[in-house]
């Protein structure tokens, strides 16, 4: 491949699955560069993922998931890659995946690819959260008149207008279902493709049912606040 893509990946104390991530992502060839962003970890993660090869860039304070991938765009746009594709730490996302994600970028002419757990899958999650998920996409139904299944999927993939989009300008507190409206409002060419995603098998997810009632409550007020800014 004569293409260079920068494999961004957010990781906070993620050493017990970083080096797999990143084995995975090198196991594809050539034309893929891991940059792993360590979001001030207390662990073992920059070591484990520089054993393997990738390129670690250090924040200086904790930013969060908006942050660290928004420092990975940034590197990626001033490196000169062709296009970028996040991918979690934790090993949620298989890197076999990736191609999937890069390739409608350029047969396609698309700016921005989604990873779908949901497209023709039987991946499940907890109830609140599905119900969030699905609430977030009745709203990009009803705002945007787009059909969209897994609104906060962060298996995608960037290029163009849009990678330089959102490395100036990327959602900081949960960030996807709010970057996808953003997509939509710039009028970026989106487009969502079935993948498949694994379960955590290290530590457990931030997002309790109360939480997800928050979460869905946050996201929706940022995104009525985005429409009006533009509107």
């Amino acid at each position: 491949m004569d293409r260079r893509i920068a494999v961004i990946i957010p990781a906070y104390n993620e050493e017990k699955t970083i080096g797999s991530v990143v084995r995975g992502v090198k196991d594809l060839g050539n034309g893929y560069e891991v940059i792993v962003i360590n979001d001030c970890s207390r662990d073992d993660t920059t070591r484990n993922a520089e054993a393997e090869g990738a390129t670690v860039l250090e924040l200086p304070v904790n930013l969060g998931i908006g942050g660290a991938v928004q420092t990975g765009l940034k590197y990626a746009l001033a490196s000169g890659f062709d296009a970028c594709v996040q991918v979690d730490g934790d090993g949620q996302h298989p890197p076999h995946e990736i191609p999937k994600l890069i390739e409608p970028l350029f047969d396609n002419g698309l700016d921005m690819v989604v990873g779908s757990r949901f497209l023709g899958g039987t991946y499940r999650v907890p109830l609140m959260r599905a119900l969030g998920i699905r609430v977030i996409s009745l709203f990009l139904k009803i705002t945007m008149g787009v059909s969209f299944r897994d609104t906060t999927s962060g298996f995608r993939a960037l290029k163009g207008p849009a990678m330089e989009f959102f490395a100036s300008c990327y959602p900081q507190d949960y960030p996807e279902p709010e970057s996808l409206l953003l997509a939509y409002i710039k009028g970026f060419k989106v487009a969502e493709v079935a993948v498949e995603m694994n379960y955590r098998e290290h530590g457990i997810s931030s997002i309790t049912p109360i939480h997800a009632v928050y979460y869905m409550t946050k996201v929706l007020l940022a995104m009525v606040i985005d429409l009006f800014r533009e509107f």
